[in-house]
């Protein structure tokens, strides 16, 4: 997969064929863009780096900020003002954009930092990206985990140089900058130095090397140079009084002469930075290539575990770049949180919870459960140190907890892990906090009166004391099962009597958007909106079947616009998250074969190559690890420890689990078409046995094995009539002492 990944995709305005068919009747309430950035980066790693050019939300590229519609333009052309560091993946509005350390190789005085020049001739890999500068310099950049390398060669001129800016932080749209509330840097040696920086309450520190024997090296403060000067200090920066600082290499340059700069980063300290350069980088000496080498060993393993067979070299780099996508963030930073002194896992850039946790997080569990297991322990730290599991966490003291969003969104990654039994959590201790965790905020209302608004918060709660049972029950606290099954069954008061949930305020959608998720008991939820005849009519109606074609919004659509495209009532077609797993709804009901429909209009019409490739905000992977999961055929269940079956968008396809390869083949395929019919599921084997029911069981999947889906041009009686299971409010024991084990 390495090879076929294109990080540039997803960096510009959507860009998609027009949609055919039912494809065309979805309606975009979101930024049509990417929001990715090409940069450096390293499988779940601390630091990421790429060009900056000041545009939303990455740092990188040509726009403005965007929450609906097409995406204005800022630059007219690709340019940057140099190369930043900690970008965001995808991501929209969250308001923390980082980009520090600001590195800008200049063939101009220092009073001309901060122009935003042409780049032009950009490369880009996993772990690795470059770019020429219209100055002739041309970059390259890699990283390790919490470490980066910077390669410049240079043109020949007469006074070269390299110049860190200590205090850029964010974006250049309105109230994007970020200030630091305090800084320090300072000369250690020849062609070192070190420094910190305290951003939105996080210090982030800095070791950096610089090889460029016979160039000096100076401090500079508000664009003049402090020659002879070793330490700069401020101990109290505001708005009003920042002038921007750093430090800086220059001399002259013969042609090709390469400049080369490591840094180390920590947020506990000069000292660890230190510790964080000489492991990761040799501590010493040209590390280029030797950075790269490793880092791209690391991303051929993680990228390898995924392999599908196709004839297409466009499906293939669009698989394996959502691989790649799927596997940025987190941002895993074992033995660095600033906030608190002891060791052990930290995690920062859950941007957010509400984005990654029905798709992205499944994934990261099946392919690296490891790394799953260091992000469960480092969300109860969080709970254990701040009160409260996050639905957001970045690199700024406090968890932001995004809380319009969801509630206990952290609740279903814990107990998919409990339901798997995979070793290294004290569930005992998870508990406590899912249990607290569930009694603030709108949990608070949830208890007091049975229902809390926005009322896609009332699905959350009761669905976080559905998992939160299964711990319960895994350590054998059986009252609590009891208490918190009765709790879970306070699902049924967020819906009204025409089977949708009742009127309330919305983020980003309508009670169509949310009215189809994947409950517990989706039985008793079908039951409710009438039986399965009515379900699948209102799916059919969400769903666009039947209906004309829709415009999407423009350029900054007004209120209007968007009032009468949310009037649709209509599923939002991947360029949003509220509805992502609403076409495995028609399962539950006996109509795999709408859910084939759907899915394949999906995976075929709503990505592709190019910039322009994605439908919307790709969310840390959260809409590529979606489309990893459907060009499956397999879909997770977030939660519930279980995987829905649907027609492989592939041939044949392997995945690298825990306990071995799970591999997916097929009789009767065709390779699909965009625009073209769906395949249905004729039958389907598990190791060489018939299995009628429509899913797998977390356990299962988890060990691996062969997968012989059969496929036909029209729908078959395959799981039609054994539905996914549901679970209505437990009696004590059952059945959450079954889904608690592997």
């Amino acid at each position: 997969m390495f090879d076929h990944v294109d990080p540039f995709i997803g960096t510009d305005a959507t860009d998609l064929p027009v949609p055919t068919g039912l494809a065309s009747t979805w309606w975009w309430p979101k930024p049509q863009v990417g929001n990715t950035h090409p940069g450096a980066t390293y499988p779940f790693g601390m630091v990421s780096a790429c060009a900056y050019s000041g545009a939303y939300p990455t740092g990188y590229g040509r726009y403005d900020l965007s929450t609906e519609g097409l995406p204005p333009v800022l630059h007219d052309e690709l340019v940057a003002s140099g190369f930043t560091h900690f970008q965001q993946s995808g991501t929209g509005a969250i308001r923390k954009y980082y980009n520090y350390f600001r590195v800008t190789p200049m063939l101009r005085p220092l009073d001309d930092l901060g122009t935003a020049w042409r780049i032009v001739e950009e490369q880009a890999e996993p772990g690795y990206y470059a770019a020429t500068l219209e100055s002739g310099v041309r970059a390259e950049i890699t990283v390790g985990p919490k470490s980066a390398v910077h390669r410049y060669t240079f043109p020949a001129h007469h006074d070269a140089r390299v110049v860190i800016d200590f205090s850029l932080g964010g974006l250049d749209i309105p109230f994007g900058r970020t200030i630091p509330l305090r800084a320090h840097l300072g000369m250690v040696g020849p062609g070192q130095a070190e420094g910190e920086i305290v951003v939105e309450g996080a210090p982030l520190a800095v070791r950096v090397e610089c090889d460029a024997p016979g160039w000096r090296q100076m401090l500079w403060y508000d664009r003049r140079l402090m020659p002879g000067g070793t330490r700069l200090d401020f101990d109290r920066i505001r708005p009003t009084t920042l002038r921007p600082f750093g430090l800086m290499w220059a001399g002259p340059a013969e042609a090709g002469q390469v400049v080369e700069l490591r840094f180390g980063f920590s947020l506990r300290g000069v000292d660890q930075a230190r510790e964080t350069l000489e492991a990761e980088l040799g501590g010493g000496g040209p590390a280029f290539d030797e950075r790269r080498g490793a880092t791209r060993t690391v991303w051929r393993e993680h990228l390898g575990k995924v392999a599908v067979d196709t004839p297409s070299s466009d499906k293939q780099t669009v698989m394996a770049t959502a691989l790649y996508h799927s596997l940025v963030k987190p941002c895993l930073a074992p033995d660095e949180s600033p906030f608190w002194p002891t060791p052990g896992p930290f995690a920062f850039d859950l941007s957010t919870m509400w984005d990654i946790y029905r798709t992205h997080l499944p994934l990261m569990t099946a392919l690296v459960p490891e790394r799953s297991v260091e992000l469960a322990n480092a969300l109860l730290q969080i709970a254990e140190e701040e009160g409260n599991l996050p639905i957001g966490y970045r690199m700024a003291r406090g968890a932001d907890r995004f809380s319009r969003q969801g509630s206990a969104l952290a609740h279903t990654f814990l107990a998919d892990l409990c339901s798997l039994g995979l070793p290294g959590v004290d569930w005992d201790w998870a508990l406590v906090h899912m249990h607290d965790d569930l009694r603030r905020t709108y949990g608070e209302e949830y208890l007091q009166r049975g229902i809390t608004h926005p009322v896609s918060h009332t699905l959350d709660l009761a669905f976080g004391y559905w998992c939160t049972a299964i711990v319960a029950a895994r350590v054998g606290d059986l009252t609590l099962v009891d208490q918190f099954g009765t709790l879970a069954g306070g699902w049924t008061r967020a819906f009204g009597p025409d089977g949708l949930l009742v009127d309330s305020t919305w983020y980003e959608g309508g009670r169509w958007n949310y009215s189809f998720r994947l409950l517990h008991d989706m039985a008793s939820r079908i039951a409710l909106a009438g039986g399965d005849e009515a379900f699948v009519g209102m799916l059919d109606r969400f769903f666009g079947f039947g209906a004309d074609p829709v415009k999407q919004p423009g350029v900054r659509p007004d209120v209007q616009e968007l009032a009468a495209g949310y009037a649709l009532d209509r599923f939002e077609g991947l360029n949003n998250e509220p509805d992502m797993e609403a076409p495995w709804a028609y399962m539950y009901a006996g109509r795999p074969d709408r859910t084939a429909q759907v899915v394949h209009d999906v995976v075929q019409q709503q990505f592709g190559t190019g910039r322009g490739g994605l439908p919307g905000n790709d969310d840390s992977g959260g809409l590529s690890s979606w489309y990893v999961w459907a060009s499956l055929g397999v879909f997770p269940v977030a939660g519930q420890n279980l995987f829905l079956l649907n027609a492989p968008a592939w041939r044949e396809a392997r995945v690298d689990v825990a306990g071995g390869t799970l591999a997916i083949e097929t009789t009767g395929f065709v390779e699909p078409e965009p625009g073209g019919p769906a395949q249905h599921v004729q039958s389907v084997h598990l190791d060489g046995v018939p299995l009628d029911r429509p899913y797998l069981t977390g356990g299962e999947l988890h060990r691996g094995g062969r997968l012989l889906v059969g496929l036909g041009p029209e729908p078959s009686g395959w799981a039609t009539r054994h539905r996914p299971p549901s679970a209505p409010a437990p009696a004590t024991g059952v059945p959450l002492s079954r889904l608690a084990t592997p």
